[in-house]
């Protein structure tokens, strides 16, 4: 029997070639998420504005009511962190 020698020594399949591309992928919109939650995240205005706030606005942080840009980053963080942990869990089954 004839033995094919690997093309590479690193990669011997081209199964292997196919995950690999697959992780870095993957480990890439990682990446780009975690930095676009960090910003959406920092970019929202925060929830306590001090004493004025706590006058003024008080009632509309009570019955719910937001801004409509807080509302769209709210959105989008939501989605961003839904995004994070569905890759988190993919990238913990694909590197072990």
């Amino acid at each position: 029997m004839a033995r094919l020698k690997p093309k590479s020594p690193y990669f011997p399949h081209f199964k292997y070639k196919k995950v690999i591309a697959i992780k870095t992928t993957f480990t890439v919109i990682y990446v780009i998420i975690c930095i676009s939650l960090i910003a959406t995240v920092l970019l929202q205005s925060g929830r306590s504005a001090g004493l004025s706030e706590a006058i003024t606005g008080g009632a509309q942080s009570l019955f719910g009511k937001k801004k409509g840009l807080d509302e769209l980053l709210s959105r989008i963080t939501t989605g961003l962190a839904v995004g994070f942990m569905v890759l988190a869990v993919i990238l913990t089954f694909l590197v072990g």
